[in-house]
């Protein structure tokens, strides 16, 4: 469901709220269908700057308004809710899909697949709505995937910025101390004494 904001962000700071644009890891965020290749970066930025679009925004090709984006994190997040600013004229997204902690998920994918939730959506162009996640179910979320199937009756598909409400865990996914046991001892590594030339000699 979509929710207005319960109090006015002139007199309270939402940033704070949405900070989780920090906890993105960039650099491996992307996005298919999308019109110019790298452009789905330009729609993660601070709150205050939710309505400049001047760096840029992310559009489908023309004549398939279908957009899947995949953003991954630096750390495991609780992710609380979602707010997207779409394009005017019918550009905006009309349906959200979620999928959460899958890699490489394409269109095949996400029409076959079960989402974790998914949100009809209006258009948001001030960027005063949000969807509330069903919270239990984003937990420990290393990575989420967006799927906007379609829009409302624009050529294109235009996405200005995704804002994730929510609180980054201590886990970073990119510093993760594995402990390997030796369940089964390796016998090559355990060589008997005799292998190795110190076996026992009998006493004459």
């Amino acid at each position: 469901m979509a929710c207005l904001h319960d109090h006015s962000c002139e007199e309270q700071d939402c940033s704070s709220d949405w900070s989780l644009y920090k906890h993105v890891d960039l650099s491996k965020v992307s996005a298919l269908n999308e019109a110019v290749s790298g452009s789905v970066k330009s729609v993660f930025r601070a709150w205050e700057q939710r309505l400049n679009s001047s760096e840029g925004y992310l559009e489908s090709i023309e004549g398939d308004p279908e957009l899947i984006v995949f953003i991954p994190f630096t750390s495991d997040v609780k992710l609380k809710s979602i707010s997207i600013v779409g394009g005017a004229d019918g550009t905006s997204p009309a349906k959200m899909r979620a999928f959460i902690n899958r890699d490489g998920i394409d269109f095949s994918d996400a029409q076959n697949m079960q989402p974790v939730q998914e949100w009809d959506l209006v258009e948001n162009l001030q960027g005063v709505l949000e969807y509330q996640t069903r919270y239990s179910r984003f937990q420990s979320v290393g990575n989420i995937t967006l799927h906007f199937p379609d829009n409302f009756g624009g050529d294109t598909t235009q996405i200005h910025y995704i804002g994730l409400k929510g609180e980054a865990t201590q886990l970073k996914r990119d510093v993760v101390a594995t402990i390997v046991y030796e369940l089964m001892p390796n016998p090559s590594d355990h060589k008997t004494r005799a292998e190795t030339g110190g076996g026992l000699s009998q006493v004459e």
